[in-house]
């Protein structure tokens, strides 16, 4: 069975702002909220496809600056105020550049795509959407794990290309794909007519996270062990040898491990989701620009922004 995701998109109009993108927190534990972007409804079943309808009302604003409480301190909120000019002036620099172009977020399951795709489009204006998500509407099921034990990986694979190449056929999306997405050619094929971004986090810190939230929304890993870290560790050691060639197919590679190290960290656990987003805007930056834009030109501009 095969669906095919012919979809309908009206938008809202974007967010008024990003004023509190910046809002400094742990980038991992707030990984496990999914972005709700949008409406998804699910037509009804025909003899050979299911057609899926989406109305996207665009993506929630993230919090605001005012929400964060006193007590974070004065260098909290001037922290906030930082992320978020850098965000607000790095969208505006690539999003001449993207002229609609569709973003594509891939990497490994825990990763954080949906949180930094909901970031991406809130401050480009674009609309966010899951793949996962899709499929799981598409085919009528509230979960990619009950779709794996139900029918299949393969039949998953197939609906995810099906949502794939309809997205694939729109507008100012960020898209964040599932784990294995990347896995199949054709995906490529879709992928490549948009933007896309791999999202490199260090295995371990993967593992970690994961074992702490649990397996059971994850097929791939969900499996009984006395020690959860290293049974997801072993796993997602195993698909990253099988997938690393294939992310690496990205036109833009987003290294947490490289973050950290800019920022004096020795746990990418400490970056925020912003963090991530900022540099994304850098990396999609350097590859629709013909002249790379490096983090000093953007802190420089953005001292400039401040002393006017």
């Amino acid at each position: 069975m095969e669906v095919g995701a012919s979809m309908a998109m009206t938008s809202r109009a974007p967010g008024a702002g990003v004023a509190g993108a910046g809002v400094r927190r742990s980038a991992f534990p707030v990984w496990e909220k999914q972005a709700r972007a949008g409406s998804l409804r699910v037509g009804g079943a025909t003899a050979g496809a299911t057609a899926v309808a989406v109305r996207a009302r665009g993506t929630r604003p993230v919090t605001p600056l005012r929400s964060v409480r006193a007590s974070r301190g004065s260098e909290s909120l001037h922290d906030s105020v930082d992320e978020a000019l850098l965000l607000k002036r790095k969208s505006e620099e690539v999003l001449f550049h993207l002229n609609g172009r569709c973003i594509y977020l891939v990497g490994m399951m825990g990763s954080g795509k949906s949180t930094v795709g909901k970031i991406l489009a809130e401050v480009l204006g674009y609309s966010c959407f899951d793949s996962d998500k899709l499929v799981e509407q598409a085919v009528g099921m509230p979960s990619v794990a009950q779709i794996f034990k139900v029918h299949s990986e393969a039949f998953f694979r197939e609906n995810e290309s099906s949502v794939l190449r309809d997205l694939s056929s729109m507008r100012r999306l960020v898209v964040a794909t599932g784990g294995g997405a990347v896995i199949r050619p054709i995906n490529w094929n879709y992928m490549k007519k948009g933007l896309s971004v791999w999202l490199d986090v260090p295995l371990d810190a993967l593992a970690k996270r994961i074992s702490q939230v649990g397996t059971a929304s994850r097929p791939l890993l969900d499996q009984p062990s006395d020690d959860p870290y290293t049974a997801a560790f072993t796993k997602l050691s195993m698909l990253a040898e099988q997938r690393g060639e294939a992310y690496a197919n990205a036109d833009a590679r987003v290294s947490l491990e490289e973050i950290a190290a800019k920022q004096g960290h020795g746990d990418v656990s400490k970056l925020t989701p912003t963090d991530i987003a900022v540099e994304a805007l850098l990396k999609i930056g350097n590859f629709v620009t013909e002249e790379p834009i490096t983090h000093g030109q953007v802190d420089s501009q953005s001292r400039k922004m401040q002393a006017l």
